[in-house]
């Protein structure tokens, strides 16, 4: 079959092990990131199976109108970037494992790091070493705050471990369920989303996006936080209501933001307000991007295409598609 691979930025997939899974097949791989529909369908138009990076690239129905022989797109985790309903229209199957019970330790270890980065003030110290005037100020200590998890899934639950290794104090919000599975495990739980923004030193989202969980931080509940507060967001920008964020932290509750997410992915703009404040410490969405995670997420998606390949897909999300899918 002829495989195409999108947005790997740094040729790293070739590298990996897994790789191997894909044998026998005639592999395409890009390494520069391309949006614009007339040159992805220029792209594409050989490709019979689509593999995606998680959602670096938009997947809607006038590309997939261009691409008469795309059978499979296969990837892995959630898939707002896309139009599921074209993909079943037009008979392309669309695999992607959701991998409930595997812990992305990659984006936890990211999202503490940035925790402490912030707390230190760790960029800000460097670059004022780095510019000859030594130390910027005094940061806080992490032992005794309060940290705040919004959703107690494989990443929470391991952010939680990190959070109590470092002598803090854990508190979680989520859904009903998910409060049940903390209580289970010992963790306290917020009396209310309001007590939860009120009482954290720090908070932490690890939610999936979805429709019901789009924009469930809102500018309310962050002018509840103090303005010693910090918020590190890892999972996806649009969990926070649209510009709450930036309005929030001009407005000083919360004082600080950690963030790997941004509502416009790649971010090239050097001016939006999250690369220019002093209060924000930013990195390029890189929670997931390590060697040992992309083995991992790899493995997935290959076999998804091997067992395509044998007439047996799995993790298939629009299963009603198998009654009218594309052939050879």
């Amino acid at each position: 079959m002829n495989i195409t691979i999108l947005d790997d930025y740094f040729d790293t997939v070739r590298t990996l092990g897994c790789f191997k899974k894909l044998d026998g097949h005639d592999v395409t791989i890009w390494n520069d990131h391309v949006q614009e529909t007339d040159a992805l369908a220029g792209r594409l138009k050989d490709t019979e199976v689509l593999v995606l990076i998680r959602e670096r690239t938009k997947i809607h129905a006038p590309l997939l109108e261009k691409l008469p022989k795309l059978r499979l797109i296969s990837q892995r985790s959630v898939y707002p970037h896309i139009d599921v309903e074209a993909c079943t229209r037009l008979g392309i199957i669309l695999s992607s494992d959701q991998h409930a019970g595997t812990p992305s330790y990659a984006t936890a270890e990211l999202a503490f790091g940035l925790l402490i980065a912030a707390t230190r003030q760790i960029p800000q110290q460097m670059t004022s070493l780095k510019a000859g005037n030594w130390q910027l100020g005094v940061g806080s200590t992490l032992r005794g705050k309060t940290l705040g998890i919004y959703g107690y899934g494989r990443i929470g639950k391991a952010v939680a471990g990190y959070a109590k290794a470092f002598g803090m104090n854990v508190l979680i919000w989520a859904r009903e369920t998910s409060l049940e599975s903390a209580r289970a495990d010992g963790w306290p739980t917020a009396s209310s989303k309001a007590a939860f923004f009120e009482t954290c030193d720090a908070i932490t989202l690890h939610m999936r996006l979805v429709d019901a969980t789009r924009g469930i931080v809102t500018a309310a509940d962050l002018a509840r936080m103090k303005p010693s507060a910090i918020l590190v967001n890892t999972s996806r920008a649009p969990l926070i209501a649209p510009g709450a964020l930036v309005a929030a932290l001009r407005a000083g509750r919360p004082g600080y933001a950690a963030v790997d997410v941004y509502e416009e992915e790649p971010l090239r703009d050097t001016a939006h307000p999250l690369l220019t404040m002093r209060n924000v410490v930013a990195t390029p969405h890189i929670g997931y991007v390590t060697r040992e995670e992309y083995e991992l997420q790899f493995s997935d998606i290959f076999d998804q295409i091997v067992a395509y390949a044998a007439g047996t897909p799995i993790n298939v999300i629009n299963p009603e598609v198998l009654k009218r899918a594309r052939s050879a």
